[in-house]
């Protein structure tokens, strides 16, 4: 197609901090029924980090998709990270990710991009069309979550429990071919529901000087499970029939969907939803839990080191984000 943004991914590569957490260990932690947390949310493990942070999360993952490329810190001309939470309020968090990936001072460009679990789609867009237009070489882009931190325990352990840590990162490159690469992409917002999923202190909105109580309280992320499912089985099969009409393709032409990991009902949901057959879904989340923006590019790893993204494969990434927003790339691999 002649608006077919010509990139390729080079490398792609994850990071799972310790060992896998069990629901049943949760259960006993937090004073449930055995077996309750793994029948409310679908989800049997998920990693914490413990002994670790954000960053050095980042630089694993980094570093297993530069390996995978044959490329090292030298070949990056820009760094994105693409993350639901960064490291701190300010600097944004990429430049650290290039610092400790020992990239020199003005070898690259880094900032951040965030549109909370859809961040890394988000920033693949961005990247590819950098990198097509000749701005970049190749471009690192590193979603890494610590999601565990601030979550409702006390309130909504069967919300808390979705959850879980990790990082995964993927390496842009270009193309002399004419199909390869993103042959369509599309972000639908629908802020009326701009509250059902939050965590609304950390910015301007709560000052921590005049209000502590308040600003403590709203450290805790906050969801409306049931807001968020109206909305999204109001909108989101039109949402993804229009991206494939972008494309030029029709269902039948996904080989792959590459979903936001954002829980096992909400995986079979969407396959009830838009009419891809399971075999078609990356599906890890029972295992892995919600890991925010890096739950697409860590499903989307797995996919290429299965073989299931070989060249020509033709990819859908689909996900659904706080704000309330969808977003989705169509790409030939």
């Amino acid at each position: 197609m002649s608006n077919t943004i010509q990139v390729s991914i080079r490398g792609t590569g994850h990071y799972l901090p310790g060992a896998p957490v069990a629901s049943e260990t949760l259960d006993a932690r937090e004073g449930l029924e055995r077996g309750y947390l793994a029948h409310e949310t679908g989800v049997e493990f998920r990693h914490f980090a413990q002994g670790i942070d954000q960053i050095k999360m980042a630089v694993g993952a980094a570093k297993c998709a530069l390996d995978q490329a044959g490329l090292t810190g030298d070949d990056i001309d820009l760094v994105i990270s693409a993350s639901g939470v960064p490291f701190q309020t300010l600097p944004s968090t990429a430049p650290l990710v290039m610092r400790e990936l020992g990239m020199a001072d003005g070898k690259a460009a880094a900032f951040d991009v965030n549109s909370t679990c859809t961040s890394f789609i988000s920033a693949f867009e961005v990247a590819s069309r950098q990198v097509a237009a000749g701005v970049c070489r190749h471009a690192l882009i590193v979603s890494s979550e610590i999601a565990s931190r601030g979550l409702p325990w006390e309130k909504q352990p069967e919300v808390a429990a979705l959850f879980g840590d990790g990082a995964a990162a993927a390496i842009i490159g270009g193309v002399s071919g004419h199909e390869e690469g993103i042959q369509a992409c599309l972000m639908r917002s629908y802020p009326s529901k701009y509250e059902a999923c939050q965590i609304a202190a950390g910015g301007t909105r709560f000052d921590y000087h005049e209000n502590r109580d308040e600003f403590a309280r709203n450290t805790l992320f906050q969801m409306n499970g049931a807001d968020l499912f109206k909305l999204t089985i109001k909108h989101f099969p039109d949402f993804v029939d229009e991206l494939l009409e972008k494309a030029d393709w029709r269902k039948d032409d996904v080989d792959l969907v590459v979903p936001h990991q954002a829980s096992p009902h909400a995986l079979t949901h969407m396959v009830r939803q838009t009419g891809f057959g399971a075999g078609k879904i990356v599906n890890l989340v029972a295992n892995i839990g919600n890991q925010i923006a890096a739950s697409i590019p860590t499903a989307l790893d797995h996919a290429r080191r299965e073989g299931r993204a070989e060249p020509g494969t033709r990819l859908l990434m689909l996900g659904t984000s706080a704000g309330v927003s969808f977003s989705g790339l169509a790409i030939r691999m």
